[in-house]
């Protein structure tokens, strides 16, 4: 499978490594940044099945399944935009004394 992310830019091409080297030499990475590697497209399950449940269909509770499309999630952490939201000093509350 070969994807276009610009005209003429063949991203599939080369090693995992390759690719995650040139994607974040895109975004201006530096060597230092603290990097978080996470998965998505899973499922846990969380019902208690017993000890008698058909294996075929149930899974004992707390088990990880991965879908069939599964993604992986690279996180800069260092550049994350995260600012909490603070309160607007124009309202006022209306039950306020």
């Amino acid at each position: 499978m070969i994807g276009n992310l610009e005209p003429e830019e063949r991203v599939m091409e080369g090693s995992i490594i390759d690719q995650i080297a040139i994607a974040t030499n895109k975004l201006g990475w530096e060597v230092g940044d603290n990097i978080s590697v996470e998965i998505g497209g899973t499922q846990v399950s969380g019902i208690d099945v017993g000890e008698e449940y058909n294996k075929k269909w149930q899974s004992p509770i707390g088990t990880r399944k991965y879908n069939k499309d599964a993604f992986i999630v690279i996180k800069n952490l260092d550049r994350n935009p995260f600012e909490p939201s603070q309160p607007n000093p124009d309202l006022k509350a209306h039950h306020a004394d």
